[in-house]
């Protein structure tokens, strides 16, 4: 059976939470506490040198990292459902669409960055949570920009079905109403997100449904 290493916060692992879900394949998850450090134990680091999660064993035992990578391999490999329109044009819009929120703003605000933003630059608590607040409404502000008024956006971000867009998007939400940001400016975010909530694959990935998580059931 394929093995996810994850834990229950990291939206990247969400991501492909949700895919695994979504195409219905088998997987077992290992919970890698971040709040604890154990991505930098030795049994991890040699998973995973980068010392982050998500992680991916397929059952001939190759390891996939980088959860937009591993996506791809996902849709390549398990065509059905798509996570990437059939025509060029489209795959580059929810590539682009999905970047915004997996490589532009959640990059800033992992543990690893409030850390350095604590232990190295002398960030008071107010101070982190002001900066990881500013880069979740950042790219918030701008995947509204992008879907508003764009008409391949559908019921989904592109399309009437989900796409590796709609995984991205959704993680970063989830993790922004950890950090009570206001989704009030936001109304073609929130249509998007009521629609992937209403399906049972995103349900079950979401974080706080996950071992580990606060009363998680």
């Amino acid at each position: 059976m394929i093995r996810l290493y994850g834990f229950w916060r990291s939206a990247a692992a969400f991501r492909v939470r949700i895919a695994l879900n979504l195409k219905g394949i088998a997987f077992a998850e290992t919970m890698i506490d971040l709040d604890a450090g154990d991505q930098h134990l030795p049994d991890y680091i040699s998973v995973n040198p980068q010392a982050v999660v998500p992680s991916l064993i397929l059952e001939d035992g190759t390891t996939l990292t980088q959860s937009v990578a591993i996506l791809e391999y996902l849709d390549e490999t398990h065509p059905a459902p798509a996570l990437l329109p059939s025509d060029a044009i489209g795959r580059a819009r929810v590539r682009a669409l999905a970047l915004i929120w997996a490589a532009d703003h959640h990059p800033l605000i992992p543990p690893r960055i409030r850390a350095y933003l604590r232990d190295t630059l002398g960030v008071d608590d107010d101070g982190r949570t002001a900066w990881v607040k500013h880069w979740f409404s950042e790219g918030l502000r701008i995947g509204e920009a992008r879907l508003a008024h764009d008409p391949a956006t559908g019921r989904f971000c592109h399309g009437d079905t989900p796409t590796i867009a709609d995984l991205c998007l959704l993680s970063q939400v989830m993790g922004a109403r950890g950090f009570k940001v206001d989704f009030g400016p936001y109304p073609t975010i929130n249509r998007i997100v009521d629609a992937c909530l209403e399906i049972d694959a995103f349900n079950h990935a979401l974080p706080l449904k996950q071992p580990g998580a606060p009363a998680a059931h």
